[in-house]
Parts: C-alpha cells; sequence; structure tokens
C-alpha cells in the first residue's frame, strides 16, 4: 500500500512549462538594473569628474592629496607633479593622488 502512495505522489508532481523559466529571471534583472543606477553609474561620474581634476591641474594651484596633505603645485609634468608642502620642501607625486583642487593661488 505505501508503494500506491509514492507512485501516486511522484506522478502528481506538476511540470515546469518554459515560461516559468523566464519569470525566474525577472527579479534578476531587476536587482542589475537598481544595482547599475545605485552603484555603477555614479562610480562612473565620479571617475570621470577626477579624470577631468586631474587633466585642469595647472601651476599655483593648491590641492589636497588622498593621503591629506596640503600644498602648491610648483611644476606639472605628463604623469607627476612636484607640490610645495613648505618652504624649500617639494614632493613629487603621482597626478592620481591629487584628490582636490582647493584653489589657484593667482585667484
Amino acid at each position: 500500500m505505501l508503494h500506491m502512495f509514492l507512485a501516486q505522489a511522484q506522478s502528481a508532481a506538476p511540470t515546469a512549462s518554459p515560461a516559468s523559466g523566464i519569470g525566474f529571471f525577472v527579479p534578476f534583472i531587476f536587482i542589475f538594473i537598481i544595482m547599475y543606477f545605485v552603484m555603477i553609474r555614479p562610480q562612473k561620474k565620479r571617475q570621470q569628474q577626477q579624470q577631468k581634476l586631474i587633466a585642469s591641474i595647472k601651476t599655483g594651484d593648491r590641492v589636497v592629496t588622498n593621503g591629506g596633505i596640503h600644498g602648491l603645485i610648483s611644476n606639472v609634468k605628463e604623469t607627476t607633479v612636484i607640490v610645495k608642502v613648505a618652504d624649500n620642501v617639494k614632493v613629487e607625486m603621482e597626478k592620481s593622488a591629487i584628490a582636490t583642487v582647493l584653489k589657484s593661488v593667482e585667484s
């Protein structure tokens, strides 16, 4: 008698239709779209702003580095800048280490 119950239980299982597979992926697609607008797109905008900032650096700008060092740009090279941090103290660093430009001395 137990075998009859098991046989009936196995045959009573519903079969999955192909349309239900698509319905399974719809929430994942919405999650990806939300993640794009919340995480990926703002990060790309910040990267573009940082690249514009680095490209516009010129001699005489007051800057703050990623390490928190405040200084004055005394020379701009192709990939590096020389930052004057104190009297007779100049540090050469990568342009990518510049976090913000405060203001230009000439302004």
